[in-house]
C-alpha cells in the first residue's frame, strides 16, 4: 500500500469540534504543516485568545498560552522578549484582534515586534452569538444587525491589513484565503513567509485568513 498523504505531526490526534463548514481546522493544519517544514515544531510557543480561536491549543502540537481577549499580542510580546530564540506567533480571531484587541496589535506592530500573527477572519463574531464585528460587511445580516450592517449606523468593515500595513513597524502582511485549493496553498506559502521573517529577526509580521462561519452566517457549508 502506498501511502499518499500523513497527518503533520505538528497537530494533536483531538478530534475536531469545529462546526461544518468552519476553516479554522484547515488553517490549524497550514500552521503546524509550516512549523513542522521549518523544524520550529519544538521551539515554538503560540498565544491564542478568547473566542472559537482560543481552542486551537487542542489541535496545535506545541506549547500555548492562553490570552485574555484580545490581549494575545501583549503576551506574545513578554513571551518573545523572554525568550527571544523561540519561534512566538498569535493565533486571533477578528472580533478578538480588530475589536477588544485593536490597541495591543497596532502597538506591537509600531514597536514591530518580533512575532507572527496568524488572522482569521470571518468577519463575525462566531462564538458568541453570531454579533457584528468590525470586520462585518455592509448589507451583511448578523444577530445584532438583522436587516444588515448600515454604513450610516457602524461605519464601515475596519480593514486591518491596510491599517497595520501603513504602519512603519510593520515587516510583512498579508491577506489571504482558504476558499479553493489554489488559494490555500496560497495561504501556506504566506504564513511559511511570515515565520521566516520572524526566524530572520525581521519584526513583526501577520498573515489575515479571510475564513468562513456558515454557523454565524446562517447558511449551510456549501452555500
Amino acid at each position: 500500500m502506498t501511502v499518499i498523504f500523513s497527518k503533520t505531526p505538528g497537530l494533536t490526534k483531538s478530534e475536531t469540534h469545529y462546526c461544518p463548514g468552519c476553516t479554522h481546522g484547515t488553517i490549524h493544519r497550514l500552521v503546524a504543516e509550516v512549523l513542522v517544514e521549518l523544524d520550529l515544531l519544538n521551539d515554538t510557543i503560540g498565544c491564542a485568545s478568547v473566542g472559537c480561536s482560543i481552542l486551537s491549543y487542542n489541535y496545535l502540537n506545541i506549547d500555548m498560552v492562553e490570552s485574555a481577549h484580545g490581549r494575545a499580542p501583549a503576551v506574545a510580546t513578554g513571551v518573545k522578549r523572554v525568550h527571544p530564540t523561540k519561534t512566538v506567533f498569535t493565533y486571533q480571531g477578528d472580533g478578538d484582534l480588530a475589536s477588544i484587541g485593536t490597541a495591543e496589535i497596532v502597538h506591537a506592530a509600531h514597536r514591530s515586534e518580533n512575532f507572527t500573527t496568524i488572522f482569521v477572519n470571518n468577519a463575525i463574531y462566531g462564538m458568541t452569538g453570531g454579533q457584528m464585528a468590525p470586520t462585518t460587511l455592509i448589507g451583511q445580516k448578523v444577530t445584532t444587525a438583522p436587516g444588515g450592517r448600515e454604513i450610516a449606523h457602524s461605519g464601515m468593515p475596519l480593514r486591518i491589513s491596510e491599517m497595520l500595513a501603513q504602519v512603519p513597524g510593520s515587516t510583512y502582511i498579508e491577506r489571504v484565503s482558504i476558499h479553493t485549493p489554489k488559494a490555500i496553498r496560497s495561504a501556506k506559502r504566506a504564513i511559511k513567509k511570515a515565520f521566516t521573517y520572524q526566524i530572520e529577526n525581521k519584526g513583526f509580521t501577520m498573515v489575515e485568513l479571510l475564513s468562513t462561519c456558515p454557523t454565524g452566517w446562517g447558511l449551510s457549508p456549501v452555500d
